[in-house]
């Protein structure tokens, strides 16, 4: 799991297996050291604010040092006008200090997004300021969908051991020319991770276990992580280092994440 490479759909953006959120507050040495892991997909957001600083830094790093190819950066576009998101996409660009954007994220979106922002986004394309275009949504409903279109690259969707709902109506379904997959919410929001809901046979899941769990699906190419510092990076990466869960492993999780689905009512 760890190191391991492959396309992000149809691409040719060659991506591991593990991508990082710069959300979580980390240093630029944390991005470093997970970059040396093989983490080469980081998503970025210009609205968040504070903790921008030390992603923008590394990133700046990695350029300055002939290594922008190293990494693929995953812009998240939260303007849903193209006025908007050609301010937001040239503010980045002068932040990041690059001069393209590897992937352009839409988000987020429960339908099929206006035909100008699709338009936007292959424009874009064509002149070479972003690589892939793809869409952040929680409604299953629209990646099968828009897979059938072949209108974007690459989906952002839900997928751990409490919501395992893209394994009845998005795993089944994908064209053979299919998109690029990634999963957020792995540990469901730090759910699996907690004591509180679980029944007193059941001991909660690590981070590590959760990302097994997700990465056991062939068709996800990246398991989103978020880690805060290097001790949280490295107890997780030294779990992924198990490889694939045994089926007991994977028995247990999915008892877990059917307990914490019906006590919680979660959808």
């Amino acid at each position: 799991m760890i190191g391991e490479k492959r396309s992000l759909g149809e691409t040719g953006i060659e991506v591991g297996r593990v991508g990082i959120s710069s959300s979580f507050g980390a240093s630029p040495d944390v991005f470093e050291e997970a970059l040396a892991y093989g983490c080469n997909y980081f998503t970025w957001g210009t609205f968040i604010k504070g903790r921008s600083a030390d992603f923008i830094t590394f990133i700046k790093r990695i350029v300055a040092s002939g290594r922008r190819e190293d990494v693929v950066l995953s812009l998240l576009s939260y303007s849903h006008t193209v006025t908007l998101g050609d301010m937001f996409l040239k503010s980045a660009l002068r932040q990041l200090g690059t001069d393209y954007i590897d992937c352009l994220i839409l988000g987020y979106y429960s339908g099929r997004p206006p035909e100008r922002i699709l338009e936007w986004g292959n424009r874009l394309k064509e002149q070479g300021i972003i690589r892939a275009i793809g869409l952040t949504t929680h409604n299953r409903d629209v990646v099968v969908s828009l897979a059938e279109e072949q209108l974007l690259d690459f989906f952002h969707f839900r997928y751990n051991a409490v919501h395992r709902g893209a394994e009845r109506d998005i795993f089944p379904f994908l064209p053979l020319s299919r998109p690029g997959l990634v999963s957020f919410t792995a540990t469901c929001w730090g759910k699996l991770l907690k004591n509180k809901k679980l029944l007193p046979d059941m001991k909660p899941l690590s981070a590590g276990d959760c990302y097994r769990f997700v990465l056991e699906r062939d068709e996800v190419d990246i398991c989103m992580m978020g880690v805060r510092d290097l001790k949280m990076l490295n107890e997780n990466m030294a779990v992924l280092k198990k490889g694939s869960m045994s089926y007991d492993e994977l028995e247990e999780a999915i008892a877990i994440g059917d307990h914490l689905y019906q006590k919680r009512k979660l959808l």
